[in-house]
């Protein structure tokens, strides 16, 4: 199978895609929260008013209580159209995101193709916690938490996907086999690799530090905002509807991308090609 999609796919996994935003967005409206897009979501409605024309998910982040309050009005009363994914629910789950998944189809990257889960084609949805104000504590909240969420990773894939390769690429790979090995032999739980990391990211939510983060990116940096960078959220045309997005979102982009209104060369064109790919049945099939 090549890795790459016929342009008829891809938009269909868009249009899918939207269409969970779209029931997203209506639950946060009729529940009062506050949601925002995040990174190339961002980087779509600013450059291309829609999806960048190769991308294939949507993510989007809410500070921890909406979060909890949004998942709750999916799993009550979207059961039958969605499963909410996340550690919380399933046990071989490696993420700390969750995925609000559209029942009946699949959509499974290569890297979890073993993860024995419901994986279908889904919103990306990230909780934002308070984070440490004194720069000390910042830095270690941000390690610890960005610790346990690679163990949690390792616990499930032996081989994660790197941003490298070569020989430094296959050393990497045989230490994240070796600690796959140690964390199963000596029987250390998921339970305990996502309660520590959820635990240490909502360190500080009963005090308003100013500061909100999710720090189990890749980078964990990289998805930090103040409260004046984040509040009052700014509407944005993405494709057909407007969406939420931080206040100072431009400023963001740059820091993630640099110059992100100039395009990348095609060889850094990447999405999420799935390993398997099912769409919902259509209306007459049998």
């Amino acid at each position: 199978m090549p890795r790459e999609y016929d342009n008829a796919t891809l938009k269909k996994v868009q249009s899918l895609e939207l269409s969970i935003l779209k029931d997203f967005i209506k639950v946060c409206e009729e529940n009062n929260l506050s949601y925002f897009g995040l990174a190339g979501t961002g980087l779509g409605a600013i450059r291309h008013k829609g999806f960048i024309p190769w991308d294939d998910d949507i993510d989007v982040g809410l500070l921890r209580a909406d979060y909890e309050k949004a998942l709750e009005v999916f799993k009550l009363k979207y059961k039958d159209k969605y499963t909410v994914v996340n550690g919380d629910e399933f046990s071989n789950y490696p993420l700390m995101t969750t995925r609000i998944i559209l029942n009946g189809t699949k959509f499974v990257e290569y890297p979890l193709k073993n993860i024995k889960c419901p994986l279908g084609i889904f919103l990306d949805v990230y909780a934002f916690d308070n984070a440490a104000s004194n720069e000390k504590e910042f830095k270690k909240q941000a390690f610890w938490a960005w610790v346990y969420s690679k163990l949690l990773i390792l616990k499930h894939i032996p081989f994660p996907v790197l941003g490298f390769s070569g020989f430094m690429g296959k050393v990497v790979h045989c230490i994240t086999a070796c600690a796959y090995a140690f964390l199963n032999v000596f029987c250390i739980s998921h339970k305990f690799l996502y309660k520590k990391c959820k635990q240490i990211s909502c360190k500080y939510n009963d005090t308003d530090t100013g500061v909100y983060a999710y720090f189990c990116d890749t980078d964990r940096f990289s998805n930090c905002f103040r409260k004046e960078q984040l509040f009052p959220l700014k509407k944005l045309q993405f494709e057909d509807i407007e969406m939420c997005f931080p206040n100072n979102l431009e400023k963001s982009l740059e820091d993630l991308y640099g110059d992100y209104m100039q395009l990348p060369p095609e060889e850094k064109r990447k999405n999420h090609f799935p390993f398997a790919l099912e769409f919902p049945e259509e209306e007459g099939e049998n």
